[in-house]
């Protein structure tokens, strides 16, 4: 169990990050997906920089689909990973 304070740190922590990117948002210049400020030094005509902002959105893509996959392992199945395969090596 999780003591209040506990909360509020997390709540609190939420909220800053939160906060923090909607002051990124407002800035002039602002591209959508660009928080770190990237854009600023990198121009999208760049076909290297545009080549790596593709692989690393195909690995996120990649990423969610592998912990979803796991996830429906757990509820369905109980095991995920290679633990269900522990009945084969047996």
């Amino acid at each position: 169990e999780l003591p209040a304070v506990g909360w509020l740190q997390f709540v609190l922590g939420c909220g800053a990050i939160e906060w923090l990117g909607q002051q990124i948002k407002e800035r002039p210049g602002y591209e959508p997906g660009d928080l770190l400020g990237a854009a600023y030094w990198v121009d999208n005509s760049d076909e290297g920089w545009v080549s790596y902002q593709n692989k690393e959105l195909n690995n996120g893509r990649l990423a969610m689909l592998a912990i979803t996959g796991m996830i429906y392992q757990d509820v369905f199945t109980g095991e995920y990973g290679d633990m269900m395969y522990r009945q084969l090596v047996r």
